[in-house]
């Protein structure tokens, strides 16, 4: 019985520490998978606002490298690869970018199936659906060894809304309340 119990125990044990290593292939790491982040959230076809085409070069370099968006814009991203090596459209925060470039260094050829990211061979295309929840910057880059450090990134800056902005109570509305 006791034997039992200790088999159990371990293949608990040994199924559990299975899905630790489930993100494999990167598809849950950063939280962008399906809910909200501090870059936004996966976006609905349906949904979608406007279309961006966004090139990758082997310059290095993404067209355009600068894109501005208004808050709660849901953008479907068309990328294509114009090179002649593998790139990459990557969406994140700036810390969210360097740790994951990071990460591509030790394993460049890993497979990324997160909706904020796609990785193309040259030639092809793709596309990103992703809405702007809020105001502020959201980075882009292509975390390949050597493109991030050659100065393939961008920024997407995104415009607050006035509903949002109204929502927000103003500095010294609290103090000025009286009953």
């Amino acid at each position: 019985m006791k034997r039992t119990l200790t088999l159990i125990a371990a293949s608990a044990l040994v199924a559990l520490s299975f899905n630790s290593f489930a993100g494999g292939t990167h598809s849950g790491g950063h939280g962008h998978a399906s809910e909200e982040s501090a870059i936004g959230q996966p976006g609905k076809a349906a949904k979608v606002t406007r279309t961006i085409n966004v090139d990758m070069a082997d310059t290095m370099r993404f067209t355009p490298a600068a894109i501005s968006v208004k808050q709660g814009e849901t953008i479907k991203f068309v990328i294509k690869n114009s090179g002649q090596v593998k790139h990459e459209f990557s969406l994140g925060t700036e810390a969210e970018l360097k740790e994951h470039y990071e990460t591509m260094k030790k394993f460049p050829e890993m497979e990324h199936d997160e909706p904020s990211k796609i990785s193309l061979a040259p030639g092809k295309q793709g596309e990103i659906i992703w809405q702007f929840t809020k105001a502020g910057d959201v980075n882009f880059a292509c975390l390949y060894p050597g493109h991030y450090d050659a100065g393939m990134k961008g920024l997407v800056t995104v415009a607050g809304t006035a509903a949002a902005a109204g929502a927000a109570p103003k500095a010294g509305a609290a103090a000025a309340h009286k009953h």
